[in-house]
């Protein structure tokens, strides 16, 4: 199976998760699908009212210069963890 046939199927399997992750389990997982599937950041920080927003900026900004294909293999492997820890529907 090919690294992007992999990493999808972790994001399917990150969408099926019995139960929902921590809060810092989903900003590592966020930032990493952004990182693998776009790269570096490429948007404004959202204003001071957005605070999820602002999280979810800062983890994926907080992976710039973090290879692609690097990103996919550290999705790949926090979503089997989440997948072994919570397990799927």
């Amino acid at each position: 199976m090919s690294l992007d046939e992999r990493f999808k199927k972790a994001a399917d399997n990150v969408q099926n998760l019995k139960s929902k992750p921590s809060n810092e389990d989903l900003l590592e997982i966020y930032a990493l699908f952004k990182q693998g599937s776009v790269g570096d950041v490429n948007t404004d920080r959202p204003g001071m009212l957005d605070m999820k927003g602002k999280a979810k900026w800062d983890a994926w900004s907080g992976k710039k210069g973090l290879a692609q294909d690097a990103a996919k293999e550290q999705y790949i492997a926090k979503a089997q963890s989440l997948v072994d820890s919570i397990g799927l529907q």
